[in-house]
C-alpha cells in the first residue's frame, strides 16, 4: 500500500545547486514577503512580514522521522518550499531539532528580506548552509523585480544581508537571478556585484529564469550573456547547469503515489526527469503517471525554454 502523502515534506527534489534536496515547507502556499516577477509558483497570495508559527513543529518532525526511518537518500534537508521560510517564528528551534535527528546538513533557501531582524539572523546561525538571494542593485529595480511588502526597504534589506554575512559561521552562498532585459545587463549586474562584494560569501550562484515564471515577460538571459555577466563578480561564480540527471531502474521505488507527485509539483514545477529523480521513479513510470494526472486534470504541462514542465492544474491559496 502506498504511504499517505506528506503535508510538510516533499521530494527529495533534484536541485541544480544542492543535489538531492529533501524539502521542508514551513509556510502555506505563497505566503511570502515578495511577489517576484519570475516566481515559478505564481502570484503571492499572502504578502506579509508577520512572523508566526505557520505549521506545527511536531508535524514536521514526525514526517521527517518517518522519512529518515525509510532511509531517504538526500544531500540536504532544505527549508524552502512555497513561500519565505524565515517567516516561520520557531525556525531556530526547528533547525536545532532537525540537527539532533540526523547528520544530513540543513540548508535554508531564503530571499534574505528579513535578515535585518536580529532574531532571524540568530535563527539562521544554526543552519549548515544558507542561500540568500539578491536580484537587484538599487531600490527602484528591487521594487520592480521583487515587489516587496512595504515593510521591506531595500537599504535595510541590504544592511541585513551584510550584517548576517559577516557573522554567519556556516557555508554562505549568494544567489543572483537575472531576468533578460531587466537585470540581465552589464549596468545592473555591476550594481548587484558591488553589494555582494561586501558580503563574505563562499560562492555566488548566477541563475536565470529556468521554469515557467509568473509574468510572461520574465524571460531567461542567453547563456553566452550569462557567462559575460559572471565576469563582473569577484570570487567564485557558478552558473548552475540546467540538465537533470536520469534515474536508473535500480533506483526506483514502488510506493510513490500520484498524491506524492502532486505534492512535489505544488512546491516545484518539474520536468519528467525531475519527477523521476526526485521521487525515485523509473522515467517510463513517471511518464505514465503524469499522463494519467493530465488526463484527470490534476496536472498541466507547460513548455519553457525548450523543456516541458509539469505543474498542478489549479492552485489554492
Amino acid at each position: 500500500m502506498p504511504s499517505k502523502p506528506f503535508q510538510y515534506l516533499y521530494g527529495p527534489v533534484p536541485s541544480r545547486r544542492l543535489g538531492r534536496s529533501l524539502g521542508v515547507d514551513l509556510v502555506p502556499y505563497k505566503t511570502c514577503t515578495y511577489d517576484c516577477i519570475y516566481c515559478q509558483l505564481g502570484k503571492t497570495t499572502h504578502k506579509t512580514t508577520a512572523r508566526q508559527d505557520y505549521v506545527p513543529a511536531a508535524g514536521v518532525l514526525s514526517e521527517l522521522a518517518e522519512k529518515l526511518a525509510a532511509g531517504v537518500a538526500c544531500n540536504y534537508i532544505t527549508l524552502a518550499g512555497s513561500g519565505e521560510p524565515t517567516l516561520h517564528a520557531s525556525l531556530e528551534e526547528l533547525i536545532c531539532k532537525i540537527r539532533e535527528m540526523t547528520d544530513i546538513p540543513v540548508a535554508v533557501i531564503t530571499n534574505g528580506s528579513l535578515l535585518y531582524l536580529p532574531e532571524v539572523r540568530e535563527a539562521l546561525m544554526r543552519a549548515d548552509l544558507v542561500v540568500p538571494s539578491l536580484d537587484a542593485g538599487d531600490a527602484a529595480l528591487f521594487e520592480y523585480v521583487n515587489r516587496p511588502h512595504p515593510d521591506v526597504v531595500f537599504e535595510r534589506m541590504i544592511e541585513g544581508l551584510v550584517t548576517f554575512g559577516k557573522r554567519y559561521p556556516g557555508r554562505l552562498w549568494m544567489e543572483v537571478l537575472l531576468v533578460s532585459g531587466v537585470t540581465g545587463m552589464a549596468s545592473e549586474v555591476k550594481k548587484i556585484a558591488a553589494w555582494i562584494e561586501k558580503i563574505p560569501a563562499e560562492r555566488i550562484q548566477l541563475n536565470t529564469v529556468n521554469r515557467p515564471s509568473y509574468e510572461d515577460f520574465a524571460c531567461a538571459v542567453d547563456p553566452k550573456q550569462m557567462k559575460k555577466l559572471a565576469g563582473f563578480f569577484a570570487g567564485a561564480v557558478e552558473i548552475p547547469e540546467n540538465a537533470t540527471p536520469a534515474v536508473g531502474a535500480s533506483e526506483t521505488t514502488s510506493d510513490t503515489s500520484d498524491a506524492d507527485i502532486c505534492n512535489l509539483l505544488a512546491r516545484r514545477p518539474c520536468t519528467l526527469e525531475g519527477v523521476a529523480l526526485g521521487l525515485s521513479l523509473h522515467p517510463h513510470d513517471a511518464a505514465k503517471r503524469l499522463e494519467r494526472l493530465i488526463t484527470g486534470k490534476a496536472v498541466t504541462a507547460k513548455r519553457n525554454g525548450g523543456k516541458i514542465y509539469y505543474t498542478p492544474a489549479e492552485r489554492t491559496s
